[in-house]
């Protein structure tokens, strides 16, 4: 976040007025309340690094929803915003406008500290979300999970899940409640009706150059969060090569905004600050992240993928006090990985969420192969190889990510169909020994081929290295922790 804002230059001492008691006279009427600024000099004020009352910032707000508010308007607020920044009060009072600007979630009172939820700000090959939500049910958790489509290089959740033939990602209020009565969890769109001012800032800001501004991203997460009344919420955030934040002390930065915002509104907030240079697990690809989804809830798959579901499992249930303690939390998650008790519950959701019976049943009963026939696949094949001699240092995330782009796993523009199918598959470890002419990379495509350009960008995301085999580390880096009197405190509703 940007360095507390200055006030903005005073204007001159106003006349006195006749009747005036400022010089000793008779008693004249009430104050009035000061009229609401307009639009102009909200703009005026923030521009020149002036502070936005809480009236001011639900003004704005409003102004966005009820479309009095120009595009150009948003436009300027918004960069004013980004150049000049929010201090925690103006976030807390932003995200909050956001959350009311809609409809809200309510549910029984008993599932008040059951509520939890996990937002990532993005990655490639981050299939968490599909892996931690039924295996949170699965622990006796509520989980009303409200995902996004991919965005530039990275998937998106609901993208990954709607390769799945039937799946539904828009549900009613009423239909998320019976979800979570019967399954624990759900994953759905953000509709019209919840939080519309976010997603009209969200669509602004996409053009407008400010989408890595701290207070926008904030506000951003968290009022989709306030809306669904949560207890807990562990928000992944990204840094690295593919991530929005290239630096881990830039990832710090809105790690401690998040958790601090978090904790204005009374919600309890954790964020965890992991690796994204490496794709996240073997497979990056919509129909090929779900099937690696179903294997780590078979209990295998990548250990990464495994590491990062136990370990934000294991806060959010001590976050909420299902748990004594994180590593008991994540010992319970990995339980319903190996037992099979998160695979049914995601098994049920589908089938909640319109994917024939059937289906689910035999997608989440079958081998791998199976599996691989019931979902879209891409028409071709090409396997890498290895140009050297050497132990793999890195698979560059992000280019891997542009060339599966290009081949529509990615979006050029909003509501552009994507092919479910496009993919890859790394056929290698970090730390692994390779010899020259041994496969690393398998390439879904519908193309006939590879281009010279596509080939020649992945064979450079593969780094080699000349030193000895070794153990790849945990992309879990840092956790950032709310206050402890945030933890001590029931969340305000």
């Amino acid at each position: 976040m940007a360095a507390p804002a200055t006030s903005a230059p005073s204007a001159p001492p106003a006349p006195v007025a006749p009747g005036d008691l400022s010089e000793g006279g008779s008693r004249g009427p009430p104050d009035l309340p000061p009229e609401p600024k307009q639009l102009p000099e909200l703009i005026r004020l923030k521009r020149d690094g002036g502070r936005l009352s809480d009236v001011d910032i639900r003004g704005f707000v409003r102004a966005v929803v009820d479309g009095s508010a120009h595009g150009a308007q948003i436009g300027a607020m918004l960069m004013a915003i980004r150049l000049r920044g929010m201090d925690l009060e103006e976030t807390v009072a932003l995200t909050r406008a956001l959350a009311t600007s809609g409809q809200q979630l309510e549910w029984p009172e008993a599932w008040r500290s059951q509520l939890v939820d996990k937002h990532s700000t993005g990655g490639v090959g981050d299939k968490v979300s599909l892996v931690l939500a039924p295996a949170l049910a699965a622990c006796g958790c509520k989980v009303p999970m409200i995902s996004g489509r991919g965005l530039g290089h990275t998937g998106g959740t609901l993208d990954k899940l709607e390769s799945i033939p039937g799946f539904t990602v828009i549900q009613s209020p009423e239909q998320m409640q019976g979800l979570l009565e019967q399954v624990g969890c759900c994953i759905v769109g953000q509709s019209k009706k919840l939080v519309p001012a976010d997603g009209i800032l969200y669509e602004a800001r996409d053009v407008t150059a400010t989408v890595d501004s701290l207070p926008l991203i904030t506000a951003s997460i968290l009022s989709k969060k306030v809306v669904e009344s949560l207890s807990a919420l562990v928000v992944d955030v990204k840094f690295g090569g593919a991530a929005v934040f290239p630096s881990q002390a830039q990832a710090q930065e809105l790690a401690e905004v998040l958790v601090g915002v978090g904790a204005g509104l009374g919600l309890r907030v954790a964020a965890a600050l992991t690796a994204m240079n490496n794709p996240l697990g073997r497979s990056v690809g919509h129909s090929l992240e779900v099937e690696e989804a179903l294997l780590c809830m078979d209990g295998a798959g990548p250990p990464d993928l495994r590491d990062l579901v136990t370990r934000l499992g294991g806060v959010l249930l001590w976050l909420s006090r299902q748990a004594e303690t994180q590593d008991e939390g994540a010992a319970r998650v990995a339980q319903t990985l190996d037992d099979g008790s998160a695979r049914d519950r995601f098994e049920r959701m589908l089938a909640g969420q319109g994917v024939d019976p059937g289906l689910a049943r035999a997608l989440c009963s079958g081998t791998p192969a199976q599996r691989r026939q019931l979902l879209p696949r891409a028409r071709e094949q090409e396997e890498l190889h290895a140009p050297a001699d050497g132990t793999v240092e890195l698979v560059q995330a992000l280019p891997l990510a542009r060339v599966l782009h290009e081949l529509g796993a990615g979006r050029s523009r909003a509501g552009e169909p994507l092919r479910p199918g496009v993919g890859a598959e790394v056929l290698v470890s970090v730390g692994q020994r390779l010899r020259r002419g041994m496969p690393w990379l398998r390439v879904h495509l519908d193309a006939p081929a590879l281009s010279a350009a596509q080939r020649r960008a992945l064979q450079e995301a593969l780094v080699l290295s000349d030193r000895a085999p070794f153990a790849a580390p945990s992309p879990f880096a840092e956790l950032v922790l709310p206050p402890p009197r945030t933890m001590s405190t029931h969340t305000q509703q």
